[in-house]
C-alpha cells in the first residue's frame, strides 16, 4: 500500500498534468470552447479528478491562471528604484512573452468584454495582485522621497505593462532588451526620476 508521501507526490503530478493540460487547452482552442472534458482527455484524466479540485471551469482556468500570473510571494521593494522598476518590466515580459501566455491573455480579456464575472475575477486575481507589487514599488520610493506624493501611479503602472503587452499580444513581435530599457525608461520618466 502507498504511504501519505507516496499518495500527495501522486496527487500534486496529475494536479500538475492537469494544470499543463489546461494551459494548453486554453492556448489551443480558447476558453469559450475550453471544456472539462476536453482538459480531462488531454490530461489523460478523469473529470472527477478534475471536480475535485476545481467546482467550475471558470474557476480552474481562474485558479490555473493566476498561478502563472501572480508572482508566489510578494515583490519587496529595495531601496534601488531603477532595479525595482526593472524587475516589473521584465516580469511583465517574462510573462507575456511565455508562448501559452501570450495566446490565453488576449483571448481571456475578449472573454471578459463579455463576461462580467470572469472580468472581475480576472481583475482581481491576477490584476490587482501584479499591480499590487508596482504599487508597492511606488510607495517604498514615495516613503524614501524619491518620488512625488502626487505621482499619477496608475498611469505609471499601465506604462509598466501596456507597452510589453500591445508588442507581444498586440504586435505578435519580440521585446528584446532593448525594448525592455525603454519601457523601463518611460517608467521612470513618469515616475519624475532620471533614467539611468
Amino acid at each position: 500500500m502507498p504511504s501519505v508521501t507516496a499518495k500527495a507526490n501522486l496527487r500534486a503530478q496529475v494536479t500538475d498534468g492537469i494544470v499543463e493540460a489546461v494551459l494548453d487547452e486554453l492556448a489551443d482552442v480558447g476558453f469559450g470552447r475550453l471544456s472539462m472534458d476536453g482538459v480531462a482527455r488531454r490530461a489523460r484524466a478523469g473529470k472527477a479528478a478534475l471536480y475535485r479540485r476545481w467546482p467550475s471551469k471558470q474557476e480552474m482556468v481562474l485558479d490555473v491562471v493566476a498561478g502563472l500570473s501572480v508572482p508566489a510571494a510578494a515583490t519587496v521593494p529595495s531601496d534601488d528604484l531603477v532595479a525595482d522598476v526593472t524587475a516589473l518590466v521584465a516580469g511583465v515580459d517574462a510573462w507575456l512573452s511565455d508562448v501559452r501566455m501570450s495566446r490565453i491573455l488576449p483571448d481571456l480579456l475578449a472573454e471578459a468584454m463579455r463576461n462580467p464575472e470572469l472580468a472581475d475575477a480576472l481583475t482581481r486575481r491576477v490584476g490587482t495582485a501584479r499591480r499590487g507589487y508596482g504599487q508597492a514599488v511606488i510607495d517604498a520610493a514615495i516613503a524614501r522621497g524619491e518620488v512625488s506624493p502626487d505621482v499619477d501611479s496608475e498611469y505609471v503602472l499601465d506604462l509598466v505593462a501596456a507597452p510589453v503587452f500591445w508588442r507581444i499580444c498586440g504586435r505578435r513581435e519580440q521585446t528584446g532588451p532593448a525594448f525592455v530599457d525603454r519601457v523601463v525608461d518611460s517608467a521612470l520618466h513618469a515616475l519624475g526620476v532620471s533614467a539611468r
